[in-house]
């Protein structure tokens, strides 16, 4: 019996996936197989909630390969090992796997064809499925595209061809072959999780967006960066895993009306940061200062991680990225802004923050840090721009929930005592 192995990476999902149907159309039998990445999942920096929405997301995918006959295989290790040791074992012919845009992937994806060469098993790659269009057909950065286009890139976008997405296999067979648990989050890191995390996979995920486009009458995108109108935009961290195809969200949104263009918008600024990610690694390294490190003070960087600056934008972002792990984009930006241009921190001290409690993708995150400076989070005209009636402020910051509509901005004005919310931290707040 011929045997092929589907190897997931980040493509957790059995909707969409050009790297699983290829491998149920080409051999009788396929393995389901993942291998948690030692070199990944081992760091001494681990970043918990991504862990802990990995361990939700194999869950998911297990069971959605069991409603249809299979299972998913788990191997811990060394990944070209790992890999090399299934197919040994289950004789593969072959291995389908989806590319990455990474240059850790990229370079795990040529030691995996070496070895698997060595035992006359081919390696099929199929293009990478994190993106909802072909990059290719977005056409390339400039060298000297420091602060890329967006609009010229949508533009570009809308354009683009949009693949059909591929129905999910109805029957699978796979070998007898024994298969670690699927890892709980306790056996990936041991490190703080967000209390209010909220983890999934794919069952969870197209709920999720169901439910964003149910309704017609509420928006599927945030307007005018609205902090408090999140839309559809909670499905970030779906996308990053490959719980969700973002090209099946791209075919089937109807973009001729308002909430359908403003949810495509956001797949489109997604691929955009992506590409961006790929092909200005030099410019992602280097964020929104100097490669010298700055000294900073511990005690200043404190009160940003923590949400006590005294400035109430700044301060219920950071507080919502503690407490779920995640934040609007434009929360964030505020954010690393403040950090970087009002606190005078090296921007690699709030880049690695991030990294450690955010879900959602590297590429979005190193974009912010391109954007920090644009914007100055003491004016309050920064402030009222995006939360207008207070609304995002109230929910975070709930020790100033008496002050009425948009002075919840100003609590300097209403001397409110330290003991309640403190003083501004960096300067004199602006009025």
């Amino acid at each position: 019996m011929a045997v092929t192995i589907a190897l997931f990476t980040r493509d957790l999902r059995v909707h969409d996936n050009p790297a699983l149907l290829a491998a149920v159309h080409e051999g009788a039998a396929v393995v389901p197989l993942f291998v948690v990445d030692d070199r990944l999942v081992g760091s001494t920096r681990p970043a918990a909630n991504k862990l802990r929405f990995l361990s939700a997301a194999l869950a998911e995918l297990d069971a959605e390969l069991r409603c249809a006959g299979g299972q998913l295989v788990i191997r811990h290790g060394d990944y070209v090992e790992a890999v090399d040791r299934v197919a040994a074992q289950v004789h593969a012919d072959s291995v389908h796997i989806a590319e990455d845009v990474t240059w850790y992937n990229r370079c795990r994806l040529r030691a995996l064809g070496e070895r698997l060469a060595r035992r006359s098993c081919l390696l099929h790659t199929h293009p990478a499925t994190l993106t909802a269009v072909d990059p290719a057909d977005c056409g390339p950065y400039r060298p000297d595209d420091e602060v890329p286009d967006f609009a010229t890139y949508f533009r570009r976008w809308l354009s683009a061809p949009k693949r059909r997405p591929l129905e999910k296999p109805t029957e699978l067979i796979v070998p007898r072959i024994e298969s670690d648990p699927v890892p709980r989050f306790d056996e990936l890191g041991d490190a703080a999780v967000s209390p209010q995390l909220a983890v999934g996979g794919e069952i969870t995920g197209r709920a999720l967006w169901r439910g964003c486009t149910a309704d017609r009458r509420q928006p599927r995108g945030r307007s005018k960066g609205d902090l408090t109108g999140e839309g559809c935009s909670r499905l970030s961290p779906y996308l990053h895993f490959g719980c969700l195809s973002a090209a099946e969200m791209a075919y089937h949104t109807d973009m001729a009306t308002p909430d359908g263009r403003a949810f495509v918008r956001q797949l489109a600024r997604r691929d955009f940061h992506l590409q961006f990610l790929v092909a200005r690694a030099d410019l992602a390294r280097s964020g929104a200062g100097t490669d010298v490190r700055q000294a900073h003070d511990p005690v200043v960087v404190g009160a940003w991680r923590d949400g006590r600056t005294g400035y109430p934008i700044v301060d219920a972002g950071m507080r919502q990225l503690a407490a779920q792990g995640w934040m609007p984009e434009r929360a964030r930006v505020i954010a690393a802004s403040f950090l970087t241009t009002t606190l005078q921190v090296d921007w690699r001290v709030g880049a690695e923050h991030f990294r450690r409690w955010l879900l959602d993708d590297a590429a979005s995150d190193r974009f912010t840090w391109q954007q920090a400076g644009r914007f100055d989070p003491r004016a309050v005209g920064t402030a009222e721009r995006y939360d207008p009636e207070g609304n995002y402020v109230r929910r975070w910051i709930p020790e100033l929930a008496s002050l009425p509509g948009s002075e919840i901005h100003r609590p300097w004005c209403h001397s409110v005592p330290p003991s309640v919310y403190p003083a501004p931290i960096a300067g004199s707040a602006s009025t």
